[in-house]
This record gives structure tokens, sequence and C-alpha cells, in this order.
């Protein structure tokens, strides 16, 4: 008999809610007094987050376990791929970059990774009594079904019960189900205990007749009808909606981010979008930019090739043209980098472009290398408007800044250790390329960091809004600093409470309990 119960989440594609539905799940089941983890053997995603340890695991496990309400843990997400092209992507296993591959070598390499997403599972699995598993894409795509390591091929390794979700507000959800489930195997459709239709608008009054249908043509039930939900919680990736979005909220302040064609770790910029004074937009066109209060260069996993493309696009022009006239820029990872003078990259690690000229808005330059800086940093901000502000963040980048001018912040902490004087304190984890403890650059209406995560205490957000409040000339009104995990948490309990309504707790305990036997 299996030690801990589990159930998988799987979906008729990418983007129909799996993450989402896994964090409600965590959340049900932490509510109900269980100690619950999630788990997802690959994901691909440029949003991704650094554990206490210094390892990398996908921003979609770091929201689930903040629904289950634990420390995210590499164990929950053993191999990370982020795109750095069309064709390839840097691969992480265990946390750890083991180079880049295209996709034909990647899928070769793959085989052999099975028994490091067993590992993972059975480390969490000693410690929690409920694993919910989140599949990837979907389970259809049955070119990839020869070494399955994601979808029904991880089901059958981990004996795992499977939910199938679509997404109705996409249109054609009983062609999604149905389909999917017809290009199952016989072994494979016997593990599938029910749908659930995701992100319905309506009357689900309108929908039963289908629902009977859609049962009786498929000999598997619908097990419940989840309505779409206004929530404000971390997306999976840069398939989210609001990256589609051209213009602001109707609000005071107007911040454009920039839409780099590698953007990653937009999530940096959730507490700014739920601001009540601060309207963002993602801007990917010069013509797009007009005239906000603010313009941010947001992380990307390609520097110089994303500086070339708003070179060439006409943004850069744009943007300088902005800051000329006054316009703050603030630069966040790969943004800060573009920001400085001079990019090179010697050993090639970007690409094929050993050197590029900067954006020169800020006086530093950017050397590559292939040593990646993953860390966990506490930081007083010292550069102005900021100065003074409490930032809990981590640093996650290629290449060493040099900086000709005031810093943005002091590093107090990295990896758990203190910084004073320039030191660690302590030898760094493998992989931790050790720093001085100032980060970044600041102006008077420039700025730019390494640290992911600048905006979650409340405290620099509230700096800045009021900041550029008094430079347009509006009144500030404020509330006090809320913590972005303490806002959040409320929204995993308004999440938790739509799953539990829609899907039948009962039966979802008894198909967990039916693979303990």
């Amino acid at each position: 008999m299996k030690k801990t119960r589990n159930i998988m989440v799987q979906g008729t594609m990418s983007n129909a809610g799996k993450s989402v539905l896994c964090a409600a799940l965590c959340r049900i089941f932490k509510q109900d007094g269980y100690k619950v983890a999630p788990f997802k053997s690959q994901n691909m995603a440029l949003n991704s987050y650094i554990t206490k340890d210094g390892l990398e695991l996908s921003r979609a496990q770091v929201m689930q376990a903040e629904a289950a309400g634990i420390e995210p843990d590499i164990r929950m997400n053993p191999i990370l791929l982020k795109p750095s092209s069309d064709t390839g992507s840097q691969v992480i296993i265990h946390g750890e970059v083991r180079g880049q591959m295209a996709a034909a070598d990647y899928y070769e390499f793959k085989k052999g990774l099975m028994p490091a997403v067993r590992e993972s599972y059975d480390a969490l699995a000693e410690d929690y009594d409920i694993i919910v598993i989140e599949g990837a894409g979907s389970p259809a795509e049955i070119n990839l079904r020869e070494n399955d390591l994601v979808n029904m091929g991880l089901a059958e390794e981990l004996d795992a019960p499977v939910l199938l979700a679509g997404d109705i507000d996409r249109g054609g959800v009983f062609a999604q189900l149905y389909g999917t489930a017809a290009l199952l195997t016989e072994s494979e459709r016997a593990r599938l205990e029910g749908f659930v239709i995701n992100k319905f608008r309506g009357d689900v009054d309108i929908l039963r007749p289908g629902l009977k249908q859609l049962e009786d043509l498929s000999g598997i039930p619908v097990l419940g009808v989840v309505p779409y939900m206004t929530l404000d919680i971390d997306d999976e990736d840069s398939l989210s909606p609001r990256l589609e979005r051209k213009e602001a909220d109707v609000k005071p302040l107007e911040v454009a981010v920039i839409r780099l064609p590698r953007l990653s770790n937009f999530t940096d910029l959730t507490p700014l979008e739920s601001h009540p004074l601060i309207g963002v937009r993602y801007v990917d066109t010069a013509g797009d930019l007009k005239d906000p209060d603010l313009i941010i260069l947001p992380g990307t996993k390609s520097t110089i090739a994303d500086l070339i493309w708003m070179r060439e696009s006409g943004l850069e022009a744009a943007i300088l043209k902005r800051h000329a006239s006054g316009t703050p820029v603030l630069g966040i990872c790969g943004g800060y980098q573009m920001m400085g003078g001079e990019l090179r990259d010697p050993e090639g690690t970007e690409g094929i472009i050993p050197e590029a000229r900067g954006m020169g808005i800020l006086p530093t330059s950017t050397v590559f290398t292939s040593a990646k800086t993953r860390t966990r940093v506490h930081a007083k901000t010292e550069a102005l408007p900021f100065s003074g502000c409490e930032i809990d963040g981590y640093e996650i980048h290629m290449g060493k800044t040099t900086v000709n001018g005031s810093p943005f912040c002091r590093i107090t902490e990295r990896a758990g250790t203190e910084a004073a004087d320039g030191s660690t304190g302590k030898e760094a984890p493998a992989g931790i390329v050790p720093h001085l403890d100032m980060d970044g650059c600041g102006t008077d209406h420039a700025w730019g960091t390494y640290l992911h995560g600048l905006f979650d205490s409340g405290e620099v957000t509230e700096r800045l809004a009021a900041y550029l409040c008094e430079r347009k000339g509006i009144p500030y009104e404020s509330a006090a600093p809320v913590s972005r995990l303490e806002y959040v948490q409320h929204q995993y309990d308004i999440l938790a409470d739509g799953v539990r309504a829609a899907l039948p707790m009962d039966k979802i305990y008894a198909i967990m309990d039916k693979y303990m036997r």
C-alpha cells in the first residue's frame, strides 16, 4: 500500500488552468488538516524562483506551495526547461543548470530522467500526506507518448488517479475532453477518474444536457464545473492573458512594461498590477509607449538579443527620448543589464554576439560568464526615493555587473548568511557566485537591480507610488503597506472556496483512497 495519497490534474491543452486547480486542491487539503505538497515533474517556463538553498524551480510550484502553506522545495519541480530560442532551452535538473539543449537533443536526453523524477517524488512522499501532481500540456500529444514523464507516463509510474481539465473559456470544451480521452490508450483511460470543466461563465443548468451526453459517450463522469474566478495570484507563464493587454487600467498612475520577446519573471510586477493607484500595461512597439509615468525593463532570458530587438524595433529610441524628457526608468535583472553602457559576452553564454552597446542610462557595464548566480537576498534600499525600504528577494542571472555610481541597495543577508563588509560570512552553496554587499545602481530618475521580488514586501511599491504621485502633482492616498504573502493567502482562500463549491470533495478523497489499495 502507498504511504501517501496522490492525485494528478492533467489538461486538454496548455493554459487550461491546471496550475490554479492544483493550487486550489493544495489549499483545500491544507484547510482539511493534511500536510500537502505540489509536484510537477517537468515545467517549461521563464518564470523561476530561487529556494533558500540556492536552487531554481518554477514559479508555478512556488505558487502552489504558498497555497499549501509550505516553503518552496526543489523536490516539487525536478526538471525545469527555460526556453532560450524557438528550438532550444536551458535544462535545469534538481535546481542545477545542465546546459543548453536543442529540442531534439533534449528528447533523447529525457529518456534517462525518470529516475530523477522518481527520486524527487519519493522524497516528498516521505514528508507529506497528499501529493497534488500537475501534468504538462496535454496527454493527447501522442507523438510524445514514448518516454512520457509528465502526463500519463508519470501517472502510471506513480500510480496516480487523473482528473482531466478543459478550458470552456476558449470554446469547444466538449471536443477538448472527449477528443483527449479518445486518444488515450485503454490503460490510460482506465486511470482517468473524471472530467473538470474550468473557467465557466454563466448558468450551469445550460450545460447539463451536454454534460450528460459527454458522460454517455465517454463513460467518464464530469466531476464538476469550476466558475471563472477573478483572482490575483501568479500566472504560470507568458501565455497569461494579462500580457495581451495593451491599455492600462484607468488609474491615476501609468506604468509601461516593455514586453520583451524572452520576457521572464514577469510575476515581479504583480504587486504593481494590484495597487489601487497604478495601472500597468505591456508594450511591444514604439508607438504604444506613449507617455507613461514610469517605464520598466523587466527580466529576460536573453539580454543582448532582446536589447537588439528593442533597438531594431525603435523601442530603445522611444524609451531614451522619454527618459531624456524626465520619465523614470527602472530595470530588473536583464532589464538592468541593458541600461548600462556596455555588455560583453566573451564566452558566448548568451549567443554569438560577443559584445553590444548598452542603452547608456546607467553608469554600469556587464560581462556574461557561464556561472549562474542563484541566491536568496535580504536588502535595504539606498537609492532615492526608496532609501530605507526592506526587500526580501532573490537573484537569478548570468553575468557580473560593474557599477561606477551609487548602488540601488545594500545586501544585508545573502543565501542565509550575513553579508557585512563585502563577505558572505561562510562559503557560498555550490553554484552560487559570491558578490560584494551592494546591488544595482541608482540615479535621480533611473534605477537598476538584480533583485527579483523587490515589490513583494509592499514598501518599495508604496514608496514608488508616492514618488510618482508627487511628480505628477496628484494627492497620494494609500493604505499601510501589506505584505504580498499576507495578501495572496487571502486569494488562495477565495480560490479554495470556489473550487470546493464546484467539486465533490468526498468523491475526490474516495478516488485517492481507491488508489491506496
